[in-house]
């Protein structure tokens, strides 16, 4: 017997009958299958439709799905895409633009929204996204001697830093009694990327047309705004070229330093027997000349086009946008809607969300290039100039007008 079961905000009525119940098989990356399991439980109650999880560590979900894409046959229906992948497999994949009303678009930032498109194709839809926010020392900053002490010195008030200056200012400050302000990060590019942003760059590396803009102004400010704490404050561990963003996390834990950027998930994921456990602040990300921007890091549910169950998997991933704030329970507490982040506004707990949600929605937050020779640019392009870059040796300008020389070549430009 036939039932009417559910009519999703993308307009997908969801009917089925146990006599027909499918199964969808999701390949996934580790954290996203916890954030993904409550609305696939959900789904299936309602629908009947089973779906399975194939879990696999983050390169797995990459070389799985390419395997698949060469064989021409597929044993996943969805697949859950890093966005740097997006463009690799934009022509593997089915175009779930239907999906994207106009509802759906305005209640998703419009970076996600962005990179969801690939040449006028709506790839996939965001299961959930992250970006880099201020963390810091609430315990430092409300003290009474400090703010007094730093008013001194700088002439404004002591609060979370909201500017390029600010960030320097703080970062000095803190650096005292056996603590560094921060740390700069070396063996990653993407919090130097958001700076570019925040510089005013129509993109990183690439601009809309596709064309390399690595030696800009904006570039080049952002790479010497970057590497001043290291260079020229010394407010950072010198080590710079050695912290990844583990090292960056264990030394804001440890209470080695006073800040840090960081992506907000970490802030639920704060050891309770840290130094710094029931101390932590957050606040948006930084803002250069071109205000707060961040590189968003966001999933994507995608549909390979050799699914053998096309439709179950579209239902799938509208119910899932849908319910998407089912996934934020789950330990990584991450979703891709607004409402989703909505809903949990003002929870103990979730102080982390109002800035997170203001730097994925900042009018400068962009992604990374939507270009599948994206990572061969950062890794022969830009790594060796931003790299280079914290020797604090080389002149930034040449370095990048090096590494745009090299991407150029790379795309053939």
């Amino acid at each position: 017997m036939n039932k009417t079961l559910l009519c999703t905000v993308a307009a997908l009525c969801l009917a089925t009958s146990a006599a027909h119940a499918e199964a969808i098989t999701v390949l996934v990356e580790g954290g996203g299958h916890s954030l993904q399991q409550a609305a696939a439980d959900a789904f299936t109650k309602e629908t009947g439709i089973e779906v399975n999880f194939v879990e696999v560590p983050y390169q797995g979900v990459y070389d799985k799905l390419t395997a698949e894409i060469a064989s021409g046959t597929s044993a996943y229906d969805v697949v859950t895409i890093d966005v740097v992948w997006n463009a690799a497999f934009a022509s593997h994949v089915e175009d779930l633009s239907d999906l994207f009303t106009d509802a759906v678009k305005a209640d998703i930032p419009p970076a996600l929204v962005a990179d969801a498109n690939v040449g006028g194709k709506m790839i996939g839809m965001p299961a959930w996204a992250n970006a880099e926010i201020v963390f810091y020392r609430k315990d430092l900053w409300e003290d009474p001697a400090n703010q007094v002490a730093f008013k001194e010195q700088h002439g404004y008030d002591l609060a979370p830093p909201a500017t390029w200056q600010q960030w320097r200012d703080m970062a000095k400050f803190f650096t005292k009694d056996g603590m560094y302000g921060t740390n700069v990060i070396g063996a990653t590019s993407e919090e130097w990327m958001a700076e570019v942003l925040q510089a005013g760059s129509p993109g990183v590396i690439l601009d809309a047309a596709g064309k390399v803009i690595l030696d800009n102004q904006a570039h080049i400010d952002a790479l010497e705004f970057y590497r001043a704490p290291l260079c020229e404050d010394k407010s950072v561990p010198d080590n710079a070229l050695e912290i990844n963003w583990g090292e960056a996390q264990n030394l804001f834990y440890q209470g080695q330093t006073a800040m840090m950027k960081f992506w907000a998930h970490a802030y639920k994921m704060t050891p309770e027997d840290s130094k710094v456990a029931g101390k932590v602040g957050v606040a948006p990300m930084i803002g250069g000349t071109a205000g707060v921007a961040g590189i968003p890091g966001p999933w994507y549910n995608v549909v390979p086009s050799t699914s053998q169950h096309k439709d179950a998997a579209r239902q799938f991933i509208a119910y899932a946008v849908a319910h998407n704030a089912l996934g934020i329970e789950a330990p990584l507490g991450l979703a891709a809607t607004n409402s989703a982040y909505a809903s949990y506004m003002g929870k103990p707990g979730y102080e982390h969300f109002g800035p997170l949600m203001d730097t994925l929605s900042a009018p400068a937050t962009k992604g990374r290039p939507l270009n599948e020779h994206y990572q061969e640019i950062v890794d022969e392009a830009v790594m060796p100039a931003f790299q280079g870059a914290l020797e604090c040796e080389d002149n930034v300008a040449t370095l990048l007008q090096d590494a745009a020389a090299t991407a150029r070549d790379i795309l053939g430009q």
